[in-house]
């Protein structure tokens, strides 16, 4: 396996499951009151299993996989920010960093196979 697949599969399994926690897990709908944004928690759920959908899809159709990276890409940006708006540690801060470093990752990576295949 590629370092990509891996990458991929990393990702993808993460927003699986915090995709699906946003969606019904108590200890979630309580940090994104700590964020003040309680009304953004069931759209970021969906965004996060959408976007793990498109980069495993994305192994077929290399587009795809660029617009799902970049959509997660962009959600751990959003992500990262509000952590530091609201002074979390930085401990609390680290891993939306690290996805928001992997996705571009992903992106990129897409990207230079969708260049490669001519898609």
């Amino acid at each position: 396996m590629q370092t990509l697949t891996y990458a991929v599969l990393f990702s993808a399994i993460s927003f699986l499951y915090y995709g699906l926690a946003c969606l019904v897990s108590p200890r979630l709908i309580k940090e994104f009151e700590r964020y003040g944004l309680p009304r953004y928690r069931i759209l970021t759920g969906i965004l996060q299993l959408l976007g793990a959908a498109g980069i495993i899809i994305g192994q077929l159709y290399s587009l795809l996989g660029v617009l799902a990276g970049a959509g997660l890409t962009l959600l751990m940006l959003a992500g990262f920010v509000t952590r530091i708006k609201i002074k979390d540690s930085l401990l609390q801060t680290l891993p939306s960093f690290f996805y928001m470093v992997l996705n571009a990752y992903i992106t990129f990576s897409f990207y230079l196979l969708v260049g490669s295949k001519g898609e």
